[in-house]
C-alpha cells in the first residue's frame, strides 16, 4: 500500500469480485486442479444435498491473495492463513476486506497484521483469515 504510514485500523480498499459463473468454477478447476465434482457437476451437487454447485474454497482465498497483492508487494507477506466458513455460491458476489489490527517491530522489521474477510451480498461471511505484511 503506498501512502501514508499503516496504522491500526487503517482499511484496505475493498475488492468487489464479479459474479461466480459456471465459467469460473471450471476454470479455476483447470488452473488449480481441484476437480471436485461437486463444485462442478450440478447432478452431483444435488446428490450431495446442494441445491446447485459452489465454489471451491481456495478461489475464495485466490481472490483474498489478490486484495493483499493489490495493496502490498508480494515479497512483503509474511504470512496468510484463512479459515472456510461458509460456501460460496454459483452467482454470488464476494467482497474481500482488510483492516489492520497490529502494527509491531519484529526483528528490525515494521511489520502489520490484518485481519481478513470475504463476505457476500447478504452479509454471509464465507473466509475469514489474518496475513503479516512488511511495511514502511
Amino acid at each position: 500500500m503506498t501512502g501514508p504510514l499503516l496504522e491500526v485500523g487503517t482499511r484496505l480498499p475493498d475488492l468487489a469480485v464479479p459474479p461466480i459463473l459456471r465459467t469460473t468454477l471450471a476454470l479455476f478447476a483447470g488452473g488449480s486442479g481441484d476437480h471436485n465434482p461437486i463444485h462442478l457437476d450440478l447432478d452431483i451437487a444435488r446428490s450431495a444435498g446442494m441445491d446447485d454447485v459452489f465454489a471451491q474454497g481456495m478461489l475464495s482465498m485466490a481472490y483474498l491473495a489478490r486484495l493483499l497483492t493489490d495493496n502490498f508487494p508480494v515479497e512483503s507477506l509474511r504470512s496468510y492463513r484463512v479459515r472456510f466458513a461458509a460456501i460460496t455460491p454459483v452467482h454470488a458476489r464476494p467482497t474481500c476486506q482488510g483492516e489492520v489490527r497490529d502494527v509491531s517491530e519484529v526483528d528490525g522489521e515494521r511489520r502489520a497484521t490484518l485481519d481478513l474477510s470475504v463476505s457476500l451480498a447478504d452479509g454471509t461471511v464465507t473466509l475469514t483469515g489474518e496475513a503479516v505484511v512488511a511495511c514502511p
